[in-house]
């Protein structure tokens, strides 16, 4: 066989392989064109990130936020855009409905809506706490609650439910940031067990260090809760830390959870929990074998 009859044979096989891959992912879109994802807190970083990785591969997107000033570069990708309160049963009631009416159904749902409430537990207001966890934890799960009907009917659904890091370990001043994602955890495992005779999979995700505005807000809410008083030291330098972590380029781009959040909604079989994003492992990892001594020891330094 000479040289240019090998190579012939070569290209031939490398465009096969070419024109099946095309086909294998197109396949795979129009899969995915059939199914409706919808997206909380979908106005910046990981929700935006996931709206837009979804869109690509073929969903049909909604995402949702307070702000849908915020999203109208989404809907020149055109992702649907809606306004909702994770705090108000209305708001959340409308969202559900207007999808539902339109397309019939909500196959995945991200509940990727939330924030950070920190400041020492003698200082945050009860008022304050209670409203972190209607937003992290009751707006989610009546959004959930009204999904759930329909992908029962349709023995299918995926619910993603973004948790993070912090919800297997713990930092000063953000015990009630801390609370949610903890109760975040055991919810979502409760409702795993629940759901999945019906063919709906629950998976949750712990971000680590994600360059999102969810860390300055977080420091802007220490320094004004907890920036006097006895705690003042201490807490204006977490503040400060978090910070100037939080605008280095030492954190994951948001990608790097849009494209988890993708990969749970397209899989088959997706794991119960992915942590993933700067930190995730290793801090779920020394908490989990290490014990809370060396845990606490770790993070008092790191503070």
């Amino acid at each position: 066989m000479n040289k240019k009859s090998h190579l012939s044979i070569v290209y031939g096989k490398l465009e096969k392989y070419l024109s099946a891959t095309y086909k294998i992912r197109t396949l795979t879109k129009d899969k995915n064109m059939n199914k409706i994802a919808l997206i909380t807190g979908a106005s910046s970083g990981i929700g935006e990130s996931a709206a837009l990785l979804l869109k690509n591969e073929g969903y049909i997107v909604y995402g949702a936020a307070r702000r849908t000033d915020k999203m109208i570069h989404l809907k020149e990708h055109g992702i649907n855009i809606l306004p909702l309160d994770i705090t108000d049963d209305e708001s959340i009631q409308k969202c559900v409905k207007t999808i539902v009416d339109k397309e019939g159904r909500i196959d995945i749902l991200v509940n990727n809506a939330g924030y950070g409430s920190y400041g020492a537990v003698e200082d945050v207001p009860l008022e304050e706490a209670k409203r972190q966890f209607e937003v992290n934890i009751f707006g989610l799960a009546r959004i959930t609650q009204l999904i759930l009907p329909k992908m029962r009917e349709n023995n299918f659904g995926r619910i993603i439910n973004i948790s993070s890091m912090g919800g297997k370990v713990y930092t000063p001043f953000g015990a009630w940031y801390h609370a949610t994602k903890h109760a975040l955890e055991g919810w979502s495992d409760s409702l795993r067990l629940e759901v999945k005779p019906f063919g709906i999979d629950v998976v949750v995700i712990e971000p680590g260090g994600i360059k999102t505005p969810w860390g300055s807000i977080a420091a802007d809410n220490l320094r004004k809760t907890s920036g006097t008083g006895p705690y003042a030291e201490r807490a204006m330098k977490a503040a400060d830390g978090t910070e100037k972590m939080y605008t280095s380029n030492r954190l994951s781009h948001p990608d790097v959870i849009g494209k988890v959040i993708l990969k749970a909604a397209k899989t088959k079989r997706p794991k119960t929990r992915y942590a993933k994003g700067m930190g995730a492992k290793i801090s779920i990892f020394i908490r989990k074998w290490f014990g809370d001594r060396i845990f606490d020891r770790v993070i008092t330094n790191m503070m």
